[in-house]
């Protein structure tokens, strides 16, 4: 592996090591919390359950497929739409009562985790869809295609 190959590949490591292992892993391990948390976007403890499932699911597949640059477009942007849908329903910094700029508050802390989530969906959407890629056109004609991450580029 090349010096270039191998700074992508750390790049990719850090870029998804919140989703796999920590995140997933959280979810295995406290799968009864997780689906508390879930039940504040749906009433339903069994949507709440398998929406933990198709979270878990997500951050597993797309992780691999971030770091083995297999259909990584693809995975790059199912998971920039999940860090975005979960900043939406997990992270609603406009309902918080006490977002205030100065001194403690709720709402400014939800709303950083807010703008880090949807952080990391622009990076990940410029993974699946940024220079070199053709864009969206070019993943709806190859949806399994590849950024090709560590293949050896000319000078």
């Amino acid at each position: 592996m090349t010096f270039d190959s191998s700074v992508v590949l750390l790049s990719r490591l850090a870029l998804v090591m919140l989703f796999l292992p920590f995140s997933a892993l959280d979810k295995v391990l406290n799968f009864r919390a997780a689906t508390g948390q879930a039940r504040q976007a749906v009433a339903s403890p069994a949507l709440a359950g398998g929406m933990i499932l198709l979270g878990l699911a997500v951050e597993v597949l797309t992780s691999l497929a971030l770091v083995t640059g297999t259909a990584d477009r693809l995975g790059a942007l199912v998971l920039a739409g999940y860090c975005a849908v979960t900043a939406v329903l997990f992270k609603p910094f406009w309902s918080k009562p006490d977002f205030r700029l100065r001194g403690p508050s709720e709402g400014r802390d939800v709303f950083w985790d807010f703008l880090k989530n949807m952080a990391l969906a622009g990076a990940l959407a410029s993974i699946a869809l940024g220079p070199g890629t053709n864009g969206a056109r070019g993943l709806l004609a190859n949806p399994l295609s590849s950024t090709a991450p560590y293949a050896t580029r000319g000078p």
